[in-house]
């Protein structure tokens, strides 16, 4: 026998100050008695420090006291019976109570140290002799539509460049001498269903470019104590220019390279500031140069600066529009 969950939305995902319905799929090859079904409704932020965080001492390491935003359970059923085969039955819980505003939900978010999951459990009584049937789905929470801002007409855009006097890390040798100028400008405020979009143009460069690759990172913050403990991670990597596209393995100069990049849905959520936690992000421009140094450390950290490296970091305010 088995039981199963079947929301009514096949991409599970709902608002707030909406019902969250679906239906139990039991299947049993014989009738089988109940002390009730019972349909359960949690939510919660769940917060934890890792190892090699700066400024945390040891004994600080670990899991923190989960932050609790709905925990609603509801009787499906009453005690009874289940007959044998397919049995659906359907059921509907509201997530937030029209008489309680208090509640706060922050939409699912899965990153590094802070996850903000809800999910939706379900579980068949059959008393001490049986073991129960239960069943886990989990449920995507965006935010009420009547709190969404408005589309912004034009995006906000920030102006950048990219040159060997605004590294702040060490160069390779013919970088430093010969000189590259990369200019651009990129969207700072991005709706999540929608791309982060801009434009660069490399301008000059000494040295051939291998490549120029987006990067996105989230920073999660977290209260601990008295402190603050920030952890960057990278969320994920889209190549603007790859040199293996380009004839003469080098890109073009003074030609505009567009940039478009969409954001994944569960890795990211809109820019939160909450006071035990907070979720931001920023976009990194990264231009690779071609070096026989480079092809000894393929899979370097990301975040760490090298000699044939040259990049430029904004931070980036993801919204949720209408």
């Amino acid at each position: 026998m088995s039981v199963e969950l079947k929301l009514s939305r096949s991409n599970r995902i709902y608002r707030p100050s909406e019902a969250l319905e679906g239906k139990i799929v039991v299947k049993t090859q014989s009738s089988i008695s109940h002390y009730g079904i019972r349909l359960t409704v949690k939510g919660s932020v769940n917060l934890q420090v890792r190892g090699g965080s700066a400024g945390v001492v040891e004994s600080f390491y670990g899991v923190i006291k989960p932050i609790p935003i709905v925990n609603r359970t509801i009787e499906v059923k009453s005690s009874g019976k289940i007959g044998s085969g397919t049995s659906e039955i359907p059921f509907s819980v509201n997530l937030r109570q029209r008489d309680e505003n208090l509640e706060r939900f922050y939409e699912t978010f899965h990153g590094a140290n802070i996850s903000i999951q809800y999910l939706a459990t379900v579980d068949i009584s059959r008393g001490y002799l049986h073991k129960s049937l239960s069943a886990t789905m989990e449920l995507i929470v965006e935010s009420d539509k009547a709190d969404l801002l408005q589309r912004p007409l034009s995006p906000e855009m920030a102006i950048f460049y990219i040159t060997q006097d605004t590294q702040r890390h060490p160069l390779l040798p013919e970088l430093k001498s010969g000189g590259f100028r990369v200019t651009g400008k990129i969207c700072t405020q991005c709706s999540l269903s929608g791309p982060i979009s801009g434009e660069l143009t490399v301008e000059t460069s000494a040295v051939p470019i291998h490549s120029i690759d987006l990067q996105l990172f989230r920073v999660e913050s977290i209260l601990l104590g008295e402190k603050i403990v920030t952890e960057t991670s990278l969320v994920q990597t889209t190549q603007a220019s790859d040199a293996g596209f380009i004839a003469d393995g080098d890109v073009c100069r003074n030609m505009t390279l567009p940039i478009y990049v969409i954001v994944p849905r569960l890795l990211t959520c809109p820019t939160t500031l909450a006071g035990p936690f907070s979720v931001e992000f920023k976009v990194a421009i990264v231009i690779s140069f071609q070096s026989e140094l480079s092809k000894l450390h393929k899979k370097s950290d990301p975040k760490t600066p090298r000699l044939w490296l040259a990049m430029e970091t904004l931070p980036l305010e993801l919204i949720r529009t209408k």
